[in-house]
């Protein structure tokens, strides 16, 4: 019987000595560190606006939502943030699910018929993966950012459905898909475009309405964003917006929505809050760009591999996954957290630290964070 747990232990030791091991580190209220780990990149989780908001809707509807959306989970304050989502990306309507990841796979699998392709790109994340593999669906992987390698994915496959999968800003190391590109593609081949636009919602595109919407692709009929209500807008949960008919057949068939409990009313309605405040954001989003493009400089003066980013996430090379957890956790020590990324959470094998950052951290703490993951690299 203890067998299976014996074998468990075996493999957990495999993953220590290859630098692997993860471990959960309890986050208090309050904790006086340099957040340079997280997804607010506006700062919205804590504005007095948007907890304000929170705590009405907490009083009114209680903590949770009590059930799924089809049953008792359906609030007006759900509701109100989906006419408040389709309207700022551009789609005839959004629907919220109680995660980003269950909205990709719920998005992916509703994209499915028969005989349907996909094709991904190798440096998406897992969550479109994971929604691939669900699927069922041939899928074919492609070079990263590969227009031509996607064209002839498609061109093998004439007169099959199709879908093209693709992140917008990737999250490992916050380059930007060519959009525009992939759609004029996939369009000549009669393929779909699914766009995960998490990394850029709030953060580019005209009023932070995304990169679909900063790439002219808002509202096309062949074009499906999805998206995290956990990163720029500061909350919890996700979204899938596109055509009328596309949203009514995932509230009619969708796995990842009929049979899940519903976002919590008390999220969505900070997150309608968000919204207003991310569409009014453009000083914010320009603090973002300032911030990363001296990131950028200060790092690489310092003898750091780093990547030039399109959003604000930055990539900064480590030499292995033992070196990156220790530097990690070096700048930890001195107050400053920032994101630690290793194979297999990696597409290239490459382990790198990963800062994301927030417009809500002071200029002069966000400086001095750099300072210290300059003098604690290995």
């Amino acid at each position: 019987m203890a067998d299976w747990l014996a074998a468990l232990d075996r493999r957990a030791e495999l993953r220590a000595k290859a630098g692997l091991t993860r471990r959960l580190h309890p986050r208090p209220a309050g904790e006086a560190v340099t957040d340079l780990a997280g997804n607010d990149y506006l700062g919205l989780a804590t504005h007095p606006e948007v907890t304000a908001a929170a705590a009405r809707a907490l009083s009114a509807y209680g903590l949770g939502a009590t059930g799924s959306r089809l049953v008792r989970g359906s609030t007006d304050a759900h509701h109100a943030l989906e006419d408040a989502l389709a309207g700022w990306l551009g789609t005839d309507r959004a629907l919220v699910f109680s995660s980003g990841y269950l909205a990709n796979l719920g998005a992916l699998r509703a994209l499915v018929q028969p005989r349907t392709l996909l094709v991904s790109d190798a440096h998406n994340h897992a969550s479109l993966i994971d929604g691939c593999r669900i699927s069922g669906a041939e899928t074919v992987v492609t070079a990263h950012a590969d227009v031509t390698a996607v064209a002839a994915a498609l061109a093998v496959a004439p007169g099959r459905p199709a879908v093209v999968v693709t992140e917008s800003v990737f999250s490992v190391d916050g380059d930007l898909a060519p959009l525009a590109e992939l759609h004029a593609v996939a369009r000549r081949y009669g393929a779909l475009l699914l766009v995960d636009d998490a990394h850029a919602l709030g953060v580019t595109g005209p009023s932070g309405a995304g990169a679909v919407a900063a790439a002219g692709l808002a509202g096309q009929p062949d074009v499906v964003v999805t998206a995290t209500l956990s990163k720029a807008l500061g909350g919890a949960g996700g979204l899938v917006a596109g055509p009328a008919e596309f949203v009514r057949h995932l509230v009619e068939t969708g796995r990842t929505f009929i049979f899940d409990t519903a976002l919590p009313p008390a999220v969505a309605a900070g997150v309608h809050t968000a919204v207003g405040l991310a569409r009014a954001g453009d000083p914010l989003r320009a603090e973002l760009a300032a911030r990363a493009t001296f990131a950028v400089r200060r790092l690489r003066d310092a003898g750091l591999t780093v990547p030039t980013p399109d959003a604000a996430v930055i990539s900064v090379t480590a030499p292995g996954p033992e070196a990156a957890t220790a530097w990690a956790a070096d700048c930890r020590d001195r107050g400053v957290a920032v994101g630690c990324f290793r194979p297999p959470s990696t597409p290239d094998t490459r382990s790198r630290l990963r800062l994301t950052l927030n417009a809500g951290v002071p200029r002069v703490e966000f400086e001095r964070a750099l300072e210290i993951i300059v003098e604690c690299a290995p």
